[in-house]
């Protein structure tokens, strides 16, 4: 469900026209529909009333400070992946006891910041890592709640850039590894090993393979506990996929039977760590077309937006839908939208059908919410563009764009420079 619909022949954003937003803000910007942020995480945290849970929604997904409010003030928690997350969590209020620190390469820097900041636990993705965070809490005189991430081997049927629970990826450790690590973690005084975590990929359309990696998670919590383990939490990691085309994931309320039926009485405080499914379907990318060419071979639509702020397409070959954000009687053409930076991989969909586009016009890349603001960059030296939501009738920039004088910002030129290189 989501809250961009068409009315007498123009897109809007709730209340909102999209076109007016593109107007009065500029292009590119993304659109964040509020009504559809609050409606998917209270469905999915739903799902799981009946459960002893924290929903833990994955920053990296989007990272913008408004939208972790809104789910912190929900009663949700956050998924973060580096300092810099953790430190955006905090500018949002949320609780420490509500963030859970995941990732292969955590500094000194960032393990002592979450220790300090006394954060519920850290997904440890090697042995290596687990007495790093030893030792720092040993310096800071305190103890860390840990939780080991297993690597279930399991195939999860999606891209392989954004496949982890195979054991070819680089997450997580294997179920030999973690019985291991469990025995050299009972002799480390400044761990607490209180759960065991999962995360096998993102944008999962199936539940089989989320129901095998809990069935080796599950084992692996008895042999743990017959060695004495007090595992208090179980963090299942996210990867629920949404309809980007003709997709057809379960629902949140179909995961969460099918997960909870192979679960038992675990008596573990269930985890989770939904991104993509939350907030991929809450925004748009709206982009401006600057000129169209036609050439033998293809017909380009030239817009505005680019693989910089936009880069799942270039990147994945992952597909967006396209849509004018007023839509008209012109006859419909095989189209590829690409944008101005200086890479044949810089496009926006290939081989698309759309009605023929006028300079001017505005274009909607739908489903766009997630890894989409937050993927970006400055390439070819462009500003980061506009992050807009939508209450309602009415809208509030949430991040404005930033100007030329913000690229060059933090640059110095050195005095040997200066000096003619001398």
């Amino acid at each position: 469900m989501n809250h961009f619909q068409y009315k007498a022949e123009e897109l809007y954003c709730e209340d909102v026209p999209v076109r007016r937003i593109a107007q009065e803000v500029g292009t590119p910007c993304y659109v964040y529909s509020l009504a559809t942020l609050k409606h998917h995480f209270l469905t999915f945290d739903s799902a799981f009333a009946h459960a002893d849970h924290l929903t833990c929604y994955s920053v990296k997904a989007n990272s913008n400070i408004a939208i972790l409010k809104l789910f912190g003030s929900m009663g949700g928690g956050v998924d973060i992946v580096s300092g810099g997350e953790l430190f955006r969590a905090l500018k949002a209020q949320i609780p420490s006891n509500r963030i859970v620190y995941s990732g292969v390469g955590k500094t000194v820097e960032e393990i002592d910041f979450a220790l300090r900041e006394k954060i519920l636990m850290f997904n440890i993705e090697s042995t290596q890592e687990l007495e790093q965070i030893n030792r720092r809490a040993e310096a800071l005189n305190t103890k860390a709640s840990v939780s080991l991430r297993v690597n279930p081997d399991i195939d999860p049927n999606t891209h392989p850039y954004i496949s982890t629970g195979m054991k070819k990826n680089k997450f997580g450790i294997s179920t030999d590894s973690a019985l291991r690590a469990f025995e050299d973690a009972k002799n480390l005084k400044h761990i607490d090993l209180v759960g065991l975590d999962c995360h096998i990929g993102s944008q999962l359309t199936e539940i089989t393979p989320f129901v095998d990696a809990l069935k080796r998670l599950r084992a692996l919590i008895e042999r743990f506990r017959l060695r004495g383990a007090q595992i208090r939490y179980l963090d299942l990691g996210g990867g629920l996929g949404i309809v980007y085309d003709q997709e057809s994931p379960p629902q949140p309320h179909e995961y969460a039977r099918a997960l909870l039926q192979e679960l038992g009485d675990i008596n573990c405080t269930l985890i989770f760590e939904p991104g993509r499914v939350i907030v991929g379907n809450a925004g748009i990318f709206v982009t401006k077309v600057l000129y169209t060419k036609r050439t033998p071979a293809k017909n380009f639509v030239i817009s505005d937006g680019a693989m910089n702020d936009l880069i799942r397409p270039s990147l994945y070959g992952s597909y967006h839908a396209v849509q004018p954000v007023v839509r008209n009687l012109k006859e419909a053409e095989i189209v590829d939208v690409v944008g101005p930076i200086c890479e044949s991989g810089d496009f926006l969909a290939r081989d698309r059908s759309l009605p023929m586009s006028s300079q001017g016009d505005y274009l909607a890349v739908m489903s766009a919410g997630a890894y989409g603001f937050s993927m970006s960059s400055n390439y070819n030296t462009r500003p980061r563009v506009a992050e807009v939501l939508v209450n309602g009738a009415h809208y509030s920039v949430i991040r404005r764009r930033e100007t030329w004088e913000d690229l060059v910002r933090l640059e110095t030129v050195p005095d040997f420079i200066e000096e003619g290189g001398k």
